[in-house]
């Protein structure tokens, strides 16, 4: 697991957390058939970061900062197509830190 610091000043946001959930069922909380990559398109599925902006009701900007810091942590993984990047969730380290907060705190 990488660092937990880092994890945790991740987490250490609501909309960051927000994000997290949407993430973890993007057909739900992304209606929108362009938001994100089916799973027929590419295995890996993702969501763009324009409209986990539009979601957000926050700036491009903000939302690209909030990625990219939970992508650093392990959070997060992104794939770009294009001009869009498309973030998921890196679900191999959410078991980890799950694991983590269950036997060390």
């Amino acid at each position: 697991m990488k660092n937990q610091v880092e994890i945790f000043k991740a987490l250490a946001n609501e909309t960051r957390l927000d994000i997290l959930k949407w993430l973890k069922e993007p057909e739900k909380h992304f209606d929108k058939p362009s938001a994100h990559l089916s799973k027929n398109i590419d295995e890996k599925g993702g969501v763009c970061v324009g409209d986990i902006r539009e979601k957000a009701n926050l700036s491009q900007s903000t939302i690209s900062q909030f990625c990219s810091m939970m992508q650093k942590a392990g959070l997060l993984q992104s794939e770009r197509h294009g001009k869009w990047t498309y973030y998921r969730r890196d679900e191999e380290a959410i078991q980890k830190l799950s694991e983590f907060l269950g036997k060390e705190l």
